[in-house]
């Protein structure tokens, strides 16, 4: 696959490295910053050009992979949508609930693949879970949480568009807890009521939450929790637990860290000890999931069936986002849409 990348920072250089360990081309990159762009250029063999137009019109493009801010969304995806090209965004898949849906919509029309960047659903603890929780070695799911208790420095906040409503969408939960939101959908199905509380600026000069609490009700009757934060020195590990009746699984980083289940039987649980995280280095973690990642979506555009993480997957996550935010900033409980 030929892969053009729009954007070429920290996470861009993330997607290079996976793009060469699985023999894919980064052919064509942009930048809004010539500079910045032509390093990363000459960096990955890449040719370089002045526009996001031109690298989504050039030849020598399969899909375009967008490394920007979430607001650097639908332009790219317009121009995809007429070219015919398929399109990966990181996440969130947007800052607004609209821009995402606008989007589903275009490359459904367009018949084009459009997928979110959730590298975390390919990880191995998270892979095991998954067919765990389906062959009911759980037990019914009764409680299903989330803790990210990050820490970002005041320099990772020095740009004023970090953490600000109309380019990054909010704060800890849409920029950091997106991820473990996706795998709870993943893992423990739809939540239908969310209440939240959360903290504006706590410790950063930014005009979001850096930290934020939530409780859940899943449409399956499973209650949870979620805590995100980017206030929380020196940073911890992130967790996600799933209790059943059963038993319990946790996920520590990116390993399954507890696997604490009655009279337990098939396949062995990963178990490790060592983990990667984000928590206080957005760049300490792992490159083998985005591997995985960038392979679904290239078998996607080349056999026309979805990816693990399609538009429509990035919407849900969004949806629960937007959700919780409302909550926060009404202080009432909100009811989740059922449709996306």
């Amino acid at each position: 696959m030929r892969v053009g990348i729009i954007g070429t920072g920290a996470i861009s250089r993330k997607h290079a490295q996976a793009y060469k360990n699985i023999g894919y081309e980064i052919t064509v990159c942009t930048n809004h910053n010539a500079v910045n762009g032509k390093k990363f250029a000459a960096e990955t063999g890449a040719e370089f050009v002045p526009t996001v137009e031109e690298l989504c019109r050039h030849p020598r493009v399969d899909y375009v992979d967008v490394c920007t801010f979430p607001d650097v969304r639908l332009q790219p995806l317009k121009i995809c949508a007429e070219t015919k090209k398929h399109i990966l965004v990181q996440k969130p898949i947007a800052t607004n609930l609209y821009t995402a849906r606008v989007m589903v919509d275009l490359a459904h029309a367009a018949d084009i693949q459009l997928g979110v960047v959730s590298q975390h659903r390919f990880d191995d603890s998270i892979q095991f879970l998954k067919k765990a929780i389906a062959g009911g070695r759980l037990g019914k799911i009764i409680q299903a949480d989330a803790y990210v208790k990050w820490y970002r420095s005041a320099e990772y906040y020095s740009r004023p568009v970090k953490g600000s409503w109309a380019t990054e969408g909010g704060g800890a939960l849409i920029n950091q807890a997106i991820h473990q939101i996706d795998m709870l959908l993943y893992l423990a199905g739809p939540v239908r009521q969310v209440f939240g509380y959360w903290q504006i600026g706590a410790v950063h000069k930014i005009e979001s939450e850096d930290c934020l609490n939530a409780l859940l009700r899943y449409a399956s009757g499973a209650t949870g929790v979620i805590q995100a934060a980017t206030a929380l020195w020196p940073g911890y590990p992130e967790r996600l637990e799933i209790h059943g009746s059963k038993g319990t699984a946790i996920i520590s980083g990116d390993k399954l860290t507890t696997w604490d289940v009655q009279d337990d039987a098939g396949e062995p649980a990963p178990l490790m000890s060592e983990v990667a995280s984000g928590a206080s280095d957005p760049m300490a973690i792992s490159v083998l999931p985005f591997e995985r990642q960038l392979l679904d979506f290239g078998r996607a555009c080349q056999t026309g069936k979805p990816p693990l993480v399609s538009g429509e997957e990035g919407y849900r996550a969004l949806q629960l986002v937007t959700s919780i935010y409302e909550s926060c900033r009404h202080n009432i409980p909100v009811n989740v849409p059922t449709e996306i």
